[in-house]
């Protein structure tokens, strides 16, 4: 499936031609090429060659989660990677070059609690730290329904690429921050899934608490519940307010039911958590994208260049991706200015978002679309506080008129996997090859759905 109106035109590629789903209205911006100045490091080398900058030092209800907003791919004929880097509109729209400038991520930690991460992926090699598997069963590194949608977002948060010059691959907005890699569920193709939905319900909450344990900066949460029956998890939103208060800013996926109900999604719903809109290249609300309340900025949502662990590179689109931008944008600023709060981080984001909606914000996209490099910029006025003073603010449970709660919605006995796109799926579909070192395009299909995470590959 793919967002209705969308139009396919090619892409010239030095092997052959990409075709990507694009609108007639403007040029996608020009090829990225990486960060040109910034933060003195070592050059990068051939995947597995040397060593990174190193970084800075874990439900019972989820009838779905929409583990990391669905990717959906389209058809696509042979392309040289080279490409790849050239498809990646979005780190020209939000502006990374100036960003890097004063910040790549150095220092920083994000922790990615999806399906895991395939840290040998040459695009991720040297960023990902020693994580936890939460779940301890179904697929193994290596088979086919194992970190999918963990190593898409991964890539988009801290891919560094391969090849000369890392030239090659996906480039992730905050290339020098660390991914601390947290398995809170299984993908849709798992065969284990149901007995995952039947005994690891508390998988997200534990995974959140880790990880401000390890001392992550950023927590990701590029998935969500918004079945019929979705409603706030205590133990959930227990964890989040144990993060803030440890200092880590938590970001979540808004939702991909923008053509489903717009039902409310968790954890985005959760107070404190930085909820993040899905928009296309031309800074549109994506229509899939939930319009909800808590809504705080919005990112590039749709023809998403990921990487898999396949070794081919997908295209896609969800509010799992717009989330991982997030993330990598906080990465950006955090490493800039360390000290901030969570609260301040989240404040800052929405304060300077570009494209503000008519009255300064809306439920489609927030404040507007995220601007790393003004928040980087403005981040450096404001006064430092202590983040438990701030934690004390958490008071109400809702922002804004809070959500419709059913009369008697029974709590489910444990996770519900829908198929990808539905209540509780991963907010990531993909569904095309855009390219594969030396072999050509090949299309792929199957399903993941979830309940904390899954992504649906079509």
């Amino acid at each position: 499936m793919s967002p209705a109106g969308d139009a396919v035109s090619p892409v010239p590629g030095a092997a052959g031609t990409a075709r990507i789903r694009t609108s007639p209205r403007t040029a996608m911006p020009a090829p990225h090429t990486g960060p040109a100045t910034g933060p003195a490091t070592a050059s990068r080398t051939a995947p597995g060659a040397g060593a990174r900058p190193p970084g800075r030092r874990a439900r019972h209800r989820v009838p779905a989660v929409l583990a990391a907003a669905s990717f959906l791919l389209v058809p696509a004929a042979p392309a040289h990677a080279d490409t790849i880097r050239a498809q990646q509109w979005a780190l020209d729209a939000l502006r990374t070059e100036q960003a890097w400038r004063t910040s790549q991520g150095a220092g920083i930690t994000v922790a990615v609690l999806d399906t895991g991460v395939d840290d040998s992926h040459p695009d991720l090699t040297g960023q990902v730290l020693p994580g936890r598997d939460l779940i301890g069963f179904g697929a193994t590194s290596g088979d086919r329904s194992w970190a999918r949608h963990g190593t898409a977002m991964a890539g988009i948060i801290a891919g560094h690429g391969h090849g000369t010059g890392d030239a090659d691959g996906v480039l992730g907005i905050a290339p020098q921050a660390k991914i601390l890699p947290i398995r809170v569920i299984l993908e849709g193709t798992d065969p284990a899934r149901d007995k995952a939905r039947a005994s690891k319900g508390g998988a997200l909450a534990e995974g959140i608490r880790w990880a401000a344990d390890q001392g992550a900066d950023v927590i990701n949460l590029s998935l969500g519940d918004d079945s019929e029956s979705a409603h706030p998890e205590p133990a959930e939103d227990a964890a989040v307010r144990y993060a803030l208060d440890k200092g880590a800013v938590v970001v979540a996926s808004a939702g991909n039911g923008g053509e489903k109900g717009d039902r409310v999604s968790y954890p985005a719903a959760y107070p404190g958590v930085i909820a993040v809109a899905a928009v296309d290249r031309f800074g549109s609300h994506a229509p899939f994208s939930t319009r909800r309340w808590y809504a705080t900025v919005s990112a590039p949502g749709v023809d998403v260049v990921i990487a898999d662990p396949d070794r081919r590179y997908y295209e896609g689109w969800g509010t799992s991706a717009a989330a991982a931008f997030v993330s990598g944008a906080v990465a950006l600023v955090r490493s800039a200015h360390p000290d901030l709060t969570p609260a301040q981080i989240k404040k800052l984001l929405m304060d300077t978002a570009r494209d503000a909606p008519a009255g300064g914000r809306d439920d489609l996209r927030g404040y507007g679309f995220v601007d790393p490099a003004a928040a980087i910029e403005e981040g450096g006025k404001l006064p430092r506080t202590d983040p438990r003073d701030e934690a004390a603010d958490y008071g109400k449970r809702y922002f804004g008129s809070g959500p419709e709660r059913a009369e008697a919605a029974p709590e489910p006995s444990g996770w519900i996997a829908p198929v990808a796109g539905g209540a509780g799926a991963l907010l990531l579909a993909c569904a095309v090859v855009l390219w594969r070192g030396g072999a050509g395009v090949r299309r792929t299909d199957g399903t993941a759905s979830r309940y904390p995470g899954s992504a649906s590959y079509r």
